[in-house]
């Protein structure tokens, strides 16, 4: 972890992180167990011209299960890191890297939750959530997706000079913290991602509270129907930002609810789900990723 990469996040990243040992050391398969869903997924992408599968990436303390899925050929190919919800890298997760890599990118999907339980076990959302999510340090997460950067850019194919983040729920705040953390990131993509919330010891810091100090220019994508996340939330982050000089697009969709890209879940709304990727993946491009 570079020094430069550790501006904005003052007090959130301990001097000394104690790792534990994974208690997932492969992903899952199929689709979590942990959340209602429908049938089956709406969206299916094939491997047909690009590279996926299941790999492992050195992050100090072992081995990290991760998803990477990128085009055939010699590259470099321009990186996105994705970012899980908090239910795993489970079968939505994967097919989202495959879509990335059929749009041309290298995108990788570290298991950033590996350490604190087994998510491919786990079907209580309040268990997964007292007993995983709020005990993993937001300094251990952003420490493995700075390994993933490392391990994409020098062994997977990937352009060290053309970084994205883009995560979903969970992971959307952690596009925000990620983005406040990471000076050479080109461009971030954050789905419905909360802004406020609990802060603790080994969470110290809301989305909301780094929004102004964020250095790549970011799309917000958000439902309006969502009831965890009111909008007004959304837009004083969004405020704070550009009063700082930083970049936020805002993008609601009025009837849209949270989880309206998980395909895999009855949240999902195919008007806005397709509409919000084709906005991502152009606000990438022109952002030179």
């Amino acid at each position: 972890m570079r020094d430069d990469d550790n501006a904005g996040l003052d007090g959130l990243i301990p001097s000394h992180l104690s790792r534990r040992g994974f208690v997932m050391t492969s992903l899952m398969s199929g689709l979590t167990l942990a959340t209602t869903r429908v049938e089956a997924q709406v969206i299916h992408t094939d491997a047909e011209g690009i590279e996926a599968g299941e790999v492992a990436i050195p992050a100090g303390d072992g081995p990290m299960p991760a998803y990477r899925a990128v085009p055939k050929g010699e590259g470099p190919f321009p990186v996105v890191l994705v970012v899980e919800e908090i239910f795993g890298v489970h079968e939505y997760i994967k097919d989202i890297c495959r879509r990335l890599a059929k749009a041309g990118y290298c995108a990788v999907a570290p298991e950033l939750y590996a350490r604190q339980g087994d998510l491919s076990k786990m079907t209580d959302v309040k268990q997964i959530i007292s007993e995983v999510i709020s005990k993993t340090p937001d300094a251990q997460w952003i420490g493995d997706l700075d390994a993933t950067v490392a391990w994409a850019t020098t062994a997977a194919k990937g352009d060290a000079g053309r970084l994205a983040v883009m995560g979903w729920c969970r992971g959307g705040r952690a596009v925000w913290l990620y983005d406040a953390h990471r000076t050479d990131l080109k461009a971030a993509v954050a789905w419905y991602g909360p802004v406020g919330g609990e802060r603790t010891a080994i969470q110290p810091r809301t989305a909301g509270d780094v929004a102004g100090e964020i250095h790549a220019p970011l799309l917000a994508l958000y439902g309006g129907a969502d009831t965890g996340i009111p909008v007004a939330s959304v837009e004083e982050a969004r405020d704070a930002a550009k009063a700082a000089g930083k970049s936020v697009e805002l993008v609601v969709y009025p009837e849209a609810p949270h989880g309206f890209h998980a395909d895999y879940r009855p949240s999902y709304r195919k008007d806005a789900a397709e509409d919000g990727w084709r906005r991502a993946l152009a606000f990438l491009k022109a952002h030179g990723v």
